[in-house]
């Protein structure tokens, strides 16, 4: 989900009582009010990122990074046209479009989900309507056709057009531009939709949420995700690469080893501190107010969760 900087919209994540136990202010809220002010969120945070300038990064000679208006962007162009990887939020679109084409003039050949939520897919039917194929895991398509309430937004089902052309269960091989893009289904992690996008020859991972480089990650229990897997699949990229693979966040700057090696630490900390509590018979609020991510919060804690929220997540996704 979105990268949250500022105190105003964590205000927001309480206030749609998704966090910390909040869920009793929806439960006696009328339905025909909640679904017009969810419906209202979701259009807020479209246009709020929306507005955010794209900035752009080589990686290498034939792939690029675009960042701001949602997940970060991987386009790997040559001969054979664009392959690329998540495609920011639909108010975005112009922006984006104008961005391809200032890489080269080829044609997109295929869009890649890296997981269902909306700052990633929301592009896919624009992306179907230029042209191309858009490949996810077999999940993310079944996420796609349900209606969903999350961070105080309402989804409905995508319009057919909007709806991956070409999934996968496990993993899928693209062959273009002289590369073998490799996609790989994650264990439930950020969600159960999750997948990485690996460029071998390049060099370059895509992990899409798994890996939130920075700042505490939002985990998407409603749709499966778990810090236990989010720690696995961390472990899973760390197998996958070496000391010179640049490593692409689902939200963040972009990394490399050293940087998932500490995210996976600061997740193994936290998750086993919270979990041996658990295990005593800790309330969660007993467990944040002893505070187990103390030592990381100056750091970690200033993106999307603040660290009680944080502690919440882990809390309730950990057994």
């Amino acid at each position: 989900m979105p990268y949250i900087h500022d105190a105003s919209r964590r205000r927001f994540l309480h206030a749609a009582g998704v966090l910390s136990g909040s869920a009793l202010v929806l439960r006696h809220t009328p339905s025909a009010l909640l679904e017009a002010f969810q419906a209202n969120a979701l259009e807020q945070r479209r246009a709020q990122m929306g507005a955010t300038a794209i900035t752009k990064t080589e990686l290498t000679d034939r792939l690029v990074l675009l960042s701001g208006p949602g997940g970060n962007v991987v386009v790997f162009h040559g001969p054979d046209g664009k392959i690329v990887v998540d495609g920011f939020v639909k108010p975005a679109w112009p922006k984006l479009q104008a961005a391809l084409a200032d890489i080269d003039a080829s044609p997109i050949k295929w869009m890649i989900d890296t997981h269902w939520h909306f700052d990633h897919a929301d592009n896919n039917g624009n992306f179907h309507a230029a042209g191309a194929g858009i490949v996810a895991h077999d999940n993310t398509q079944k996420r796609l056709m349900e209606a969903h309430d999350l961070l105080g937004m309402h989804f409905d089902p995508v319009p057919t057009a909007e709806l991956p052309t070409k999934t996968f269960p496990t993993g899928l091989t693209l062959n273009a531009n002289g590369e073998q893009v490799e996609l790989r289904h994650v264990a439930p992690a950020h969600t159960d939709t999750d997948i990485f996008v690996h460029f071998p020859k390049a060099n370059v991972l895509h992990m899409g949420d798994v890996f939130f480089n920075g700042f505490y990650p939002f985990i998407d229990a409603s749709t499966g995700g778990t810090v236990d897997g989010m720690i696995d699949g961390a472990n899973v990229a760390l197998g996958m690469v070496n000391a010179t693979t640049k490593i692409i966040p689902g939200h963040g700057p972009l990394g490399n080893r050293p940087a998932l090696q500490t995210y996976a630490r600061v997740l193994t900390t936290v998750r086993d501190r919270v979990r041996q509590a658990k295990k005593a018979g800790k309330s969660l609020a007993d467990v944040q107010a002893a505070n187990p991510s103390a030592e990381f919060d100056q750091a970690w804690g200033k993106g999307m969760l603040t660290p009680n929220d944080f502690i919440a997540i882990v809390y309730n996704t950990t057994k």
